[in-house]
């Protein structure tokens, strides 16, 4: 099995869909034909570079991605990156796909000069966290929306 991790193309809104539709289905909530559309274009756009998407290929067929984007941060002089998405399918979890992909925005953000990579989930995806306390330090903050 060869694992690789790309930039997102034009030619790969099939698997991105279907990925980040299996993605959105996971956290029991989902978004319309043109939100579909707009993030697709908004990733691929070259004048908005602060937003981004990866996948992550085995043999050659996508399995999983991961969208993240830069933004600036009052407490800081840098941008800092956060890793809004991250999904593997369940058959390719395991495989160090979601590592892959972390670590890709690791990279990513480090060429950027943004050293600061933050992400949320939530707490019942226990099978992820036990690869995000691996590779980051949990924070207490608690998330509000409106």
């Amino acid at each position: 099995m060869t694992l690789t991790i790309r930039p997102l193309t034009a030619d790969d809104e099939a698997d991105w869909r279907r990925l980040w539709r299996a993605y959105l289905e996971f956290y029991e909530t989902g978004v319309t034909e043109e939100v579909y559309a707009t993030t697709f274009a908004r990733l691929l756009d070259p004048d908005r570079p602060a937003q981004q998407a990866l996948l992550a290929q085995q043999d050659g067929r996508p399995v999983g991605l991961v969208h993240y984007i830069f933004h600036p941060h009052n407490w800081r002089v840098e941008d800092v990156c956060y890793l809004q998405d991250l999904y593997v399918a369940p058959e390719a979890r395991g495989t160090g796909a979601g590592r892959a992909l972390i670590e890709a925005v690791y990279a990513a953000a480090d060429r950027n000069g943004t050293p600061a990579v933050y992400w949320l989930t939530q707490e019942f995806n226990t099978t992820a966290r036990q690869l995000y306390d691996r590779i980051a330090k949990v924070t207490p903050f608690i998330r509000y929306s409106r």
